[in-house]
């Protein structure tokens, strides 16, 4: 009786467990769906769907003239949608009637597989009922165009099944041309090893016009990790705005070119070169090259925004202070020591021996006398250097140039009060040492001088657009009235162009002959190398002045960092030459305006029959000579490239066949064509120039490899 009685007690209890446990349960599921079921339901749906945010299409920055710098081009994915409904209709008899076809035209495309190939890749696809299966990434627009009129695909996204997405992949279609500037997304690893981009220049300054406003769409949840577009829930991006630039495309191509030139021929290890407008402070180029590990150079850092020791080109400032407090004279004589003068426990040295002594203030900035400067200062500013230091602060040398651009590197200029102050730092900022400024805030002090005192804040853009309609206007601005009293400008202007036009100046012989008159000032400086101070004997050159000197329309400085112990560094042999061809150059673009010079004149190219060669697709140049109403000989056939040229004055169209084993004759085609054909063909295009092509590295008809460098010439 005890047993049975005790049974019984455990099976009451164990009922009683599970009818409370039951009664839990059907609780806690009631509380679940009468006061949580609209928050599951939304974290369901969650799960299921979700809004994925859409990049709007990048703004183009343009150059003054137009050319555009850095654009956006559509690349697409393309997947497909296995089980759409008009894909499956009927038993699939869409579907099995276009796979031939289909698979051809796609073997036909992309060239990456056969045609039975992609048939099994497609019926395969079909039978496992993939809902968003990705069949090519990064196709270019002309693919996709081509895939839209093949079988299956023509017939639209419900029946076929194709979906395409778009992305835009920035281009630079010049290439190495202000690559810095412009500044194009680069890639750098973080610190949890993955590859990420960040913009720099002005794709950074303006990242916030550029980028535009993102939208959303709605993405469904159809198979696990796969996610396909809800048609009609697309909130459109709002696109980015426009960027015009002040850069010229000709006077950068030339300033890069001139810098280029001299830096391969003495491996130099970085340069700068700027050219200013002087009477509006626009930058018309901006050029930055670095020596890379190869021995090649690239724009890798804005060198033109980094602070350092100027040298000799600061010495202009030395002359405005002591012009302006009238402490000196041009004429008045000083004592160059022979071209060293010891002073306390230093000793101060020319740039090299001359054995000069007494001769006047004008002669010892002709030779750039470190000497002289040193003496000068030191004379008139020891009892009281924070006149000669404000001298300085009224210049800007202490503040940002106020660029729009990001980087700038802060300035330095010492003031008595500074801990790092000396008894020597005086006498060697006369020369351009113990101060940090940046060839940018050089350059504004030799703009100033040019623009009869007036000193411009230096800009890079030109207006914001949207939509071809200007929303933003920038003007020239001015910083500085007049940087000094007109008697002191004169005598200034006279110094620079001495420098230039006098046989004692480290100028003359550089400008000797040339039909226009210069005005500026050469530097060479020694470089301090880390911890390694200045044993290396790095020397940096520099020049920084105006053209032409009597009616100054561009200011330029060109400062370039020379390898250790380099046989040639002065700053009328490095930079110097790179100067000089900038301003030949723009001088002669610009001779038609100078009616002053008589003895100058430019020799245009005459139109000639030879230069009429034009290339690109058959149909667009049979749309081009048919909307000019031109009568011209086709004898194109099934070539889709075809070529133009003039026979006895009269337009011939002959094809242009095209082997991917083998290098194309490019030459003719417009850039948009030769790019597409080239990449195409996984060759790595670099840009020369602008309009049409005229010359090409690798010779047409030559075997080419997959990832083969070529550079092609526009005229």
């Amino acid at each position: 009786m005890e047993v049975k009685r005790d049974i019984l007690w455990r099976v009451y209890l164990a009922f009683i467990l599970i009818v409370v446990f039951s009664i839990t349960i059907l609780g806690r599921a009631f509380y679940i769906q009468q006061f949580q079921g609209k928050h599951w339901i939304a974290e369901a749906n969650q799960q299921m769907e979700r809004f994925v945010e859409t990049d709007a299409e990048r703004g183009t920055i343009y150059s003054e003239d137009g050319a555009m710098l850095s654009t956006s081009i559509p690349y697409f994915d393309i997947y497909i949608d296995f089980a759409a409904d008009g894909l499956r209709a009927k038993s699939g008899e869409r579907f099995k009637n276009n796979v031939d076809s289909l698979s051809i035209g796609l073997a036909n495309l992309f060239q990456d597989m056969t045609s039975q190939e992609y048939k099994t890749l497609l019926q395969n696809g079909y039978r496992k009922k993939n809902r968003y299966y990705l069949l090519k990434k990064n196709i270019s627009f002309q693919q996709y165009k081509t895939l839209r009129s093949l079988p299956l695909v023509r017939q639209g996204k419900d029946k076929s099944g194709f979906i395409a997405e778009v992305k835009d992949k920035r281009l630079n279609p010049f290439v190495l041309l202000a690559n810095r500037t412009i500044g194009l997304s680069r890639e750098y690893v973080d610190s949890d090893g993955k590859v990420k981009n960040t913009n720099v220049g002005l794709e950074k300054t303006y990242d916030s016009l550029l980028r535009g406003e993102t939208g959303k769409k709605l993405m469904r949840k159809v198979a696990a990790g796969v996610f396909m577009p809800v048609d009609g829930t697309e909130i459109e991006p709002q696109n980015g705005k426009d960027v015009v630039t002040t850069l010229d495309v000709n006077i950068q191509d030339i300033a890069e070119n001139a810098l280029l030139k001299v830096m391969q021929e003495n491996e130099c290890t970085n340069g700068t070169c700027l050219v200013m407008e002087v009477k509006t402070g626009k930058i018309k180029a901006i050029a930055n090259l670095g020596r890379r590990p190869d021995g090649s150079y690239w724009e890798d850092l804005n060198y033109a925004l980094r602070a350092s020791e100027p040298g000799s080109v600061f010495k202009l400032a030395t002359m405005l202070s002591l012009l302006e407090d009238k402490y000196i004279t041009l004429d008045q004589h000083v004592n160059l020591e022979g071209g060293a003068w010891r002073y306390m426990t230093r000793t101060v040295y020319d740039s090299e021996e001359h054995g000069k002594h007494d001769v006047t203030v004008k002669q010892a900035f002709d030779a750039s006398s470190n000497v002289g400067m040193a003496k000068l200062v030191t004379a008139h500013y020891s009892k009281n250097p924070n006149q000669f230091v404000s001298h300085l602060k009224k210049l800007r040398f202490d503040k940002y140039s106020g660029i729009d651009l990001l980087g700038e590197t802060t300035p330095v200029v010492k003031k008595p009060k500074d801990r790092t102050w000396s008894g020597t730092t005086l006498p060697w900022m006369s020369f351009g040492y113990e101060v940090l400024v940046s060839p940018l805030q050089s350059l504004m002090l030799y703009n100033a001088v040019a623009n009869d005192g007036k000193m411009m804040k230096p800009y890079l853009v030109n207006s914001i657009q949207e939509n071809g309609q200007v929303i933003k206007q920038n003007e020239p601005e001015v910083l500085e009235e007049s940087i000094c009293s007109q008697e002191t400008l004169k005598q200034l202007q006279s110094c620079l162009r001495s420098v230039c036009a006098t046989p004692g100046g480290t100028g003359y012989k550089l400008f000797l002959g040339t039909p226009y008159e210069v005005a500026g000032k050469t530097g060479t400086s020694q470089v301090a190398n880390g911890n390694r101070g200045y044993a290396d004997h790095i020397h940096q050159s520099s020049f920084a002045g105006y053209f032409p000197a009597r009616d100054p329309k561009y200011s330029v400085i060109v400062v370039v960092v020379n390898k250790p112990f380099a046989s040639k560094y002065y700053g009328a042999a490095i930079a110097g030459p790179v100067f000089k061809e900038i301003a030949d150059k723009l001088y002669a673009l610009n001779a038609d305006e100078d009616k002053s010079n008589e003895s100058f004149r430019v020799t245009r190219m005459k139109k000639d029959s030879s230069n009429y060669l034009y290339a690109g697709q058959a149909e667009d140049l049979r749309l081009i000579m048919d909307a000019v109403q031109m009568k011209y000989k086709d004898s194109v056939k099934k070539d889709e490239w075809s070529r133009m040229y003039a026979v006895n004055y009269q337009p011939v169209m002959s094809g242009q066949a095209v082997s991917r084993k083998e290098m194309p004759d490019v030459r003719g085609m417009g850039l948009k064509d030769a790019i597409y054909l080239l990449e195409n063909m996984q060759l790595k295009v670099n840009v020369q120039g602008r309009g049409k092509v005229s010359t090409q590295t690798i010779l047409p008809g030559t075997p080419i490899t997959k990832g083969q460098a070529v550079t092609i010439g526009l005229n």
